[in-house]
């Protein structure tokens, strides 16, 4: 999808970009209306989840493992991938075995969702890096100008950049998002939800972009310190 001419509305830098996930970035599906899905996301099937791993039978990517003071664990991705609370997510394409239950979705100005595991689900605490490693998560930060950052994502991998600008209103044709992350990595769809990380610091969760990664891009994430806050749970 080809950026839109939106005209800025605010005095805070605004842009418009093609959303990372095909189809509206805000508005969600009907109860129980399946994510995009392809053969290959179809055919996932596995019982431990990283930060970075496609999310199965949809084109979008796990971001942060987290939990609860009660050591109830989930997992953060965008609001779009998240459908609706109630949504069911299966680790495979039979739809047998449950991988999580949707629990929360952000406001339509703010993209992020909360989904709680199931049991007999594995959730390291680490973002898969693509290489055959991982790297482990250990606390949340918030981004500065500067920052040099590393992005996940199940159709891309791990792309390398650095934060361009913070406190960004991004426009869609559905909306505009506040307080957005900017960087200069790349990111293509099925990339949506995945995780913004420095070292061992959770930053950000992957929102909309603009470019691609063979000629360059852009990238807008969603803070990860907020749907920390608002939901009550840490990385770990």
């Amino acid at each position: 999808m080809r950026p839109i001419p939106i005209p800025s509305r605010t005095c805070a830098i605004a842009v418009a970009v093609s959303t990372l996930a095909a189809g509206a970035l805000l508005t969600a599906p009907a109860i129980q209306a399946a994510p995009p899905t392809t053969a290959a996301a179809s055919a996932v099937s596995a019982t431990s989840f990283r930060g970075g791993d496609p999310i199965p039978g949809t084109r979008c990517t796990i971001g942060f493992n987290v939990r609860d003071s009660s050591n109830v664990y989930y997992f953060l991705t965008s609001r779009r991938c998240g459908v609706n609370v109630g949504y069911v997510f299966y680790t495979d394409s039979s739809r047998t075995t449950v991988l999580g239950t949707t629990v929360g979705i952000s406001p339509s100005n703010k993209d992020y969702a909360i989904v709680r595991y199931a049991s007999g689900i594995s959730h390291p605490g680490a973002v898969n890096t693509y290489n055959g490693a991982s790297q482990d998560i250990t606390s949340a930060a918030t981004a500065y100008v500067g920052e040099p950052v590393k992005r996940s994502g199940s159709v891309t991998g791990v792309r390398s950049g650095s934060v361009t600008a913070t406190n960004v209103t991004v426009y869609y044709a559905e909306g505009a998002l506040i307080g957005m992350i900017k960087t200069n990595i790349c990111s293509e769809s099925g990339d949506s939800g995945g995780p913004l990380f420095d070292g061992a610091k959770a930053i950000g969760l992957a929102s909309g972009s603009s470019g691609n990664c063979s000629s360059g891009g852009t990238t807008f994430f969603q803070p990860v310190t907020e749907p920390l806050a608002v939901y009550g749970v840490t990385v770990y």
